[in-house]
């Protein structure tokens, strides 16, 4: 099964560089060591690159599109972006955010979480052990979407569909 990794939409990360999904403006930051997660090109800072701090509504776009209500599950929580508009993601799996514990979480066509996964011991660096995950979970005729976070601070990271 061929799947889509999905980075912010760009048309989003222009609103979300003037104001967050909490109505607040972005904080600015410049990321002197580099290695920040970042949302808009699922790549990580470079040293001395200029980003941004802002919250967002990762099921806010995808329920606007499909007409599916997420409910309390429409959660704001906080991630990177560049703070200029980058060059986006590349093709693939986008290994630069895996780390040491993720989990998948899957979510139907109306919006409820359905079920997830979590993988750790670095396994969400491997394309081999995530993509059986995701196979397992797209399985599931009633899993419509994913979404990778982070385990230690349980930020979204990417959104995940069928291609």
């Amino acid at each position: 099964m061929g799947y889509q990794f999905e980075a912010i939409k760009p048309e989003r990360l222009e609103r979300l560089r003037h104001l967050d999904d909490a109505g607040r403006p972005p904080r600015p930051y410049l990321d002197r060591e580099g290695g920040s997660p970042m949302r808009c090109c699922l790549g990580r800072a470079r040293p001395g690159e200029e980003i941004a701090l802002v919250a967002y509504a990762p099921l806010r776009d995808w329920a606007a599109r499909t007409g599916a209500d997420p409910g309390p599950y429409e959660e704001v929580g906080p991630v990177y972006i560049h703070a200029e508009p980058c060059s986006g993601p590349g093709p693939g799996y986008p290994v630069a955010l895996g780390g040491p514990s993720r989990v998948f979480r899957a979510y139907t066509d109306q919006g409820d979480i359905h079920s997830g996964r979590l993988l750790t011991d670095g396994l969400s660096t491997d394309p081999g052990s995530a993509l059986a995950v995701l196979d397992g979970l797209f399985g599931d005729p009633e899993v419509a979407l994913v979404h990778a976070r982070a385990v230690e601070f349980g930020c979204f990271l990417y959104e995940v569909h069928r291609s």
